[in-house]
């Protein structure tokens, strides 16, 4: 591998985030997007060039996998807007490869504990600070031609947390309280199982674990997070407090319009 200069060409174009979004939500500013399932660098784009804040491609629940990052950070970016990746799961190499391909942050589903979310956040980080793998030949490099990110002891990648069980909801605080852990992100539905009222999101029980959720966030500043119905929903929600609010997915949204669409002309 060549030792040469760590930047190389102009640095002000591209898909590459260098941690804009972490640092505006770091400035307490409310961020609005949605998750893309379809497995469509032109669906990620429509988004995109919509004005969403932020696309989040989900490799949990979507349709698509690692090819979908690739195209869409590409297509995000176009427009200047970045790319989030929800990975299947916290393993090292699921974040790794998703970070590689430019990934500007990263969702991880389904943790129960402090330590599990301490060490997903260490497989977002270079070594010293983490384990996360080290190569240039990526696009989070720029194919090498700039390394910084390699020695920057910064973290530029937004870190965020689903609690969407009993066990993270009962550790938020401490989740919250992690270095690297920027957003406590409510998953609602999966949460609304966990909690014993299954879709019922107005019930009591589950509107109370939501103030538990930005109570946490707020104590160590960082921000609460949470997936909306639509955008009278997510308005909803930053009134309650949360700052990163995702309005749907771009099926959901696209199969919705349609829907009323076609009962109007029927009607």
């Amino acid at each position: 591998m060549s030792n040469g200069p760590l930047t190389s060409g102009p640095l002000n174009a591209g898909p590459l985030d260098a941690g804009q979004l972490r640092r505006r939500l770091s400035e307490g500013e409310v961020t609005v997007g949605t998750f893309v399932g379809m497995s469509s660098a032109t669906a990620t784009e429509v988004c995109a060039a919509a004005g969403a804040d932020w696309v989040l491609i989900d490799l949990e629940h979507g349709s698509g996998g690692e090819d979908a990052v690739r195209d869409g950070v590409v297509a995000a970016g176009s427009y200047g807007v970045p790319t989030i990746v929800r990975v299947e799961s916290g393993d090292r190499i699921r974040i790794g490869r998703v970070l590689d391909q430019g990934a500007a942050g990263i969702m991880v589903p389904r943790l129960t504990t402090v330590d599990q979310a301490a060490e997903s956040v260490r497989h977002m980080l270079y070594p010293p600070h983490g384990d996360r793998g080290v190569a240039t030949y990526n696009r989070a490099c720029r194919w090498g031609m700039d390394r910084r990110t390699l020695t920057e002891p910064g973290q530029e990648t937004l870190g965020i947390i689903q609690i969407e069980t009993l066990d993270a909801l009962e550790s938020v605080e401490d989740i919250a309280a992690q270095d690297g852990v920027d957003v406590v992100f409510v998953g609602p539905l999966d949460l609304s199982y966990a909690l014993g009222v299954p879709l019922q999101l107005d019930s009591s029980v589950f509107q109370e674990a939501l103030q538990r959720v930005v109570a946490a966030a707020q104590l160590h500043n960082k921000a609460a997070g949470i997936l909306a119905v639509d955008g009278p929903g997510a308005a909803k929600y930053v009134r309650q407090g949360f700052r990163f609010v995702a309005i749907g997915s771009d099926s959901t949204i696209m199969a919705a319009a349609f829907r009323d669409a076609f009962e109007a002309a029927r009607n």
